[in-house]
């Protein structure tokens, strides 16, 4: 039985996660923003809700150490760090405010986490399991945000594996292609308020893109929440993981298309989002 404190636990990859390392035989310290929540577990032995608010420095602090209090003599194996957000939309109207939120999820949060619980799997070793996304290593028009926060948090794990080697803990990257799960629908909601309060002429030039955008992200196949849970819990069980997964179907194009000449590459990717030939409004 290994001990895996997992952020995000309630969102939407977070659940299957939880149930198949606790169905497994695993103890999950499943975190949660609101201990209500925690309810999807009450069928499952070997889960432990732990209140946590990535955000907030003293709430990952009391996190860790309710975490360390539960585990007594026992290291922590695994910290996924999975909480995540989606800020989207033309960055000239994304708001100020939404890109620090962006940023203060994605990676600060993460890197909070990292800091309160690396004395917890120092012991073990334990490792930390960063969940990522393809546009990290290929940036996509529309979503520039997301974007950076990923391509800024996968710096941060490639730099933690130096770091961390000489106690030997692992930092895996996992890089989920678009799933099946709310966190998209709350991505486009938060975008089109914000897009309300943008400047009208602003709305004007950009709304052909946007509205081409949406109309090719709604014929988008969308990967099982399932199936990616199973790469994750490959990522945090395997004796010997590897650097970096990716998971669902068509996770690695977008990185393979990166690789190609830029003008190429940004073409294609035009392309594949909807906005190729789209005039300016």
């Amino acid at each position: 039985m290994s001990n895996v404190f997992i952020t995000g636990a309630t969102g939407g990859i977070g659940v299957p996660t939880v149930r198949m390392l606790a169905g497994q035989g695993h103890r999950v310290f499943a975190g949660v923003r609101d201990h209500s929540l925690a309810r999807a577990f009450d069928d499952l032995a070997g889960v432990v809700p732990v209140q946590v608010d990535v955000t907030d420095e003293a709430s990952v602090a009391a996190a860790a150490k309710a975490v360390a209090a539960q585990l007594g003599a026992d290291s922590l194996d695994a910290v996924v760090n999975n909480a995540g957000i989606i800020v989207q939309g033309p960055l000239e109207l994304v708001e100020g405010a939404e890109l620090e939120r962006q940023l203060r999820v994605n990676v600060l949060g993460p890197a909070t986490v990292i800091r309160a619980f690396l004395p917890l799997l120092r012991p073990g070793p334990g490792r930390i399991v960063n969940v990522s996304a393809p546009t990290a290593r290929r940036a996509v028009p529309l979503m520039a945000p997301i974007s950076a926060s990923k391509a800024a948090l996968e710096s941060l794990s490639v730099a933690l594996r130096g770091e961390l080697a000489p106690w030997g803990i692992k930092v895996v990257i996992v890089e989920p292609t678009a799933t099946d799960t709310p966190i998209f629908a709350r991505a486009r909601a938060a975008a089109e308020e914000s897009l309300e309060r943008a400047d009208p002429q602003l709305q004007r030039m950009y709304a052909p893109s946007i509205d081409a955008a949406d109309e090719a992200a709604a014929k988008m196949t969308l990967a099982d929440p399932d199936s990616i849970a199973k790469v994750l819990v490959t990522a945090v069980t395997t004796a010997r993981p590897r650097t970096l997964y990716t998971a669902g179907r068509g996770a690695g194009m977008l990185p393979m298309v990166g690789r190609l000449p830029d003008p190429l590459a940004d073409a294609i990717i035009a392309r594949a989002i909807g906005i190729a030939g789209v005039q300016a409004g």
